[in-house]
């Protein structure tokens, strides 16, 4: 069986589900993704294989970094370059004016996804109604922008973006918010995800190249190791009668220990070996949360 994780860079014009199928056929084993990107859009999307799916919820929650390129001008239904043409205008902001303006976004904002999205609304997505001529209403939410900057402004219109922000902002409706500050329309022209947490572009592969070393030893080189994307959680070590009782669903009393109130890596302090994340109480009560069985 194989256990880790799989940095895809997902092609454009597919869904993530989609690519997510495709590594699982390719690698034939069990499959998960972790943050969804829109078919559009490329880049950084962490596949995780075997077991590593039952850790996927502990990285979901993390920073991302994103290259956008948009086009002044015009506005469309879907606020990407995939959408129809809604409305349009004569007023193109200037390369300062952009710079002026960003500042405005650092920090937590609030933005109302676009209608076009996989946001569920009553237990179906916003997209699937909107196709279906439905009425629907989204609420807005707050997200983070930790820093947005301007990289390229170009004569014809357009200008490219670079932001890093929380789980869950969309960068279509960033990139409109932005347009509507300055007076201007916007749609998004292209959408590349650099960086997932601890995966980043730098490691990706593509589905091409994925395909062709799935038979061959270079394989291991592409696959990361289940616990490798959990680095940022406290590690613990402990022997292995302590292990064996929190894989049987027992808590551990520990004496002593620095970390308090904390999800903890769990590792056996004998063969150093990855054995699960466990959390650990105030009082240094050490319980099982998701266990990785050999």
């Amino acid at each position: 069986m194989t256990d880790g994780w799989i940095c895809l860079d997902k092609p454009k014009g597919i869904s993530s589900n989609f690519a997510m199928v495709k590594v699982r056929k390719l690698l034939k084993e069990k499959t998960g993704y972790v943050g969804t990107l829109d078919p559009f859009a490329t880049g950084v999307l962490p596949i995780a294989i075997g077991r590593a799916r039952k850790f996927i919820q502990f990285i979901e929650d993390v920073e991302k970094i994103y290259e956008f390129e948009v086009v002044f001008g015009a506005n469309t239904d879907s606020y990407d370059e995939t959408g129809e043409t809604t409305e349009t205008t004569k007023t193109i902001p200037t390369q300062d004016q952009i710079k002026k303006i960003l500042p405005k976004f650092l920090g937590e904002i609030e933005q109302i996804p676009p209608k076009f999205s996989a946001i569920k609304i009553n237990g179906r997505r916003a997209c699937d109604l909107v196709r279906q001529n439905k009425s629907i209403e989204i609420p807005s939410r707050k997200v983070f922008i930790h820093d947005l900057k301007l990289l390229q402004f170009f004569e014809n219109s357009h200008a490219k973006f670079q932001v890093c922000c929380s789980k869950g902002t969309y960068v279509r409706t960033l990139a409109v918010d932005i347009a509507q500050k300055l007076g201007s329309l916007c749609y998004v022209k292209e959408l590349r995800r650099l960086k997932s947490g601890f995966f980043s572009i730098e490691r990706a592969i593509s589905l091409e190249k994925l395909a062709e070393i799935v038979d061959t030893s270079e394989l291991d080189g592409n696959l990361i190791p289940l616990e490798s994307p959990l680095d940022d959680i406290p590690a613990l070590f402990l022997g292995k009668n302590y292990v064996s009782k929190l894989q049987n669903g027992l808590s551990v009393q520990l004496a002593e220990s620095e970390i308090l109130s904390s999800n903890v890596r769990l590792f056996d302090s004998e063969s150093r070996e990855f054995c699960g994340v466990c959390f650990v109480s105030a009082d240094g009560i050490i319980s099982a949360v998701r266990m990785y069985l050999n």
